[in-house]
């Protein structure tokens, strides 16, 4: 069965739309920036129509991007993981953005939530594991809650707690913070959840972690993330 074409009935080009969604995600730009650097590359399209695309192809991307990084972490064990909770507000209400990140600094999960009890991260928790599996190690802080789950699960004697240890997924919500200021945070927990999952999908696609590899690594990698994400659901 032929695979179907989600770019069918659009009148602007899917390089034009992946291109459109990248610069949105990837990148800390609003809707109207995004407008006007298409515009300087000749594509006449209002923010709304950027709107549009990101929150129509966005999701197809990153689910495409997941999957294939979902099934090569789970052909062999996980090392170590490192476990924070963000606070988001939405509509000046305090939510809570918890965030799943290996060793190499690739962000795994991220699940909103309203509270950060014991039963926020029993449900992240089994969400994470069910999707990439179980690591040797998770790392996490003093909070409570992530020794209460960890004990239902059977995963405590995995739990490591250190004031410095966890320092690989506090670096990891920077990029997150970027964005959300420039998108002037968020409305909605739905539409928080959507954009945490495409933007922890499209910063994996692209993370080349430049300052541990030459330049002349770093250009073939960028080259090679650039050629897949070119080809995301091409029919």
């Amino acid at each position: 069965m032929p695979k179907r074409d989600p770019f069918k009935y659009f009148h602007s080009s899917p390089e034009i739309i992946r291109l459109a969604v990248m610069l949105y995600v990837r990148f800390p730009l609003s809707l109207r920036n995004v407008e006007d650097l298409l515009h300087e590359r000749g594509v006449d399209v209002s923010h709304e129509t950027v709107r549009f695309w990101w929150q129509r192809f966005g999701p197809m991307f990153a689910s495409e991007i997941r999957k294939k990084r979902a099934d090569r972490l789970r052909s062999w064990p996980q090392w170590r993981w490192h476990l924070d909770e963000m606070f988001v507000k939405i509509n000046g209400e305090r939510h809570y953005l918890w965030r799943a990140v290996d060793h190499e600094g690739e962000v795994l999960e991220s699940y909103v939530t309203k509270k950060r009890d014991k039963k926020a991260a029993l449900k992240f928790l089994r969400k994470s594991m069910k999707r990439h599996g179980r690591p040797h190690v998770l790392v996490t802080d003093q909070l409570r809650s992530y020794g209460a789950a960890m004990k239902d699960i059977g995963n405590a004697h995995r739990q490591v707690t250190g004031r410095w240890l966890n320092n690989r997924v506090e670096n990891s919500h920077l990029p997150f913070r970027r964005r959300e200021r420039a998108m002037q945070r968020f409305r909605r927990m739905r539409s928080l959840q959507k954009f945490a999952s495409v933007h922890a999908s499209v910063f994996n696609h692209f993370n080349s972690e430049r300052s541990l590899t030459s330049r002349q690594n770093f250009k073939l990698s960028r080259a090679a993330a650039l050629a897949e994400w070119r080809s995301l659901c091409a029919a």
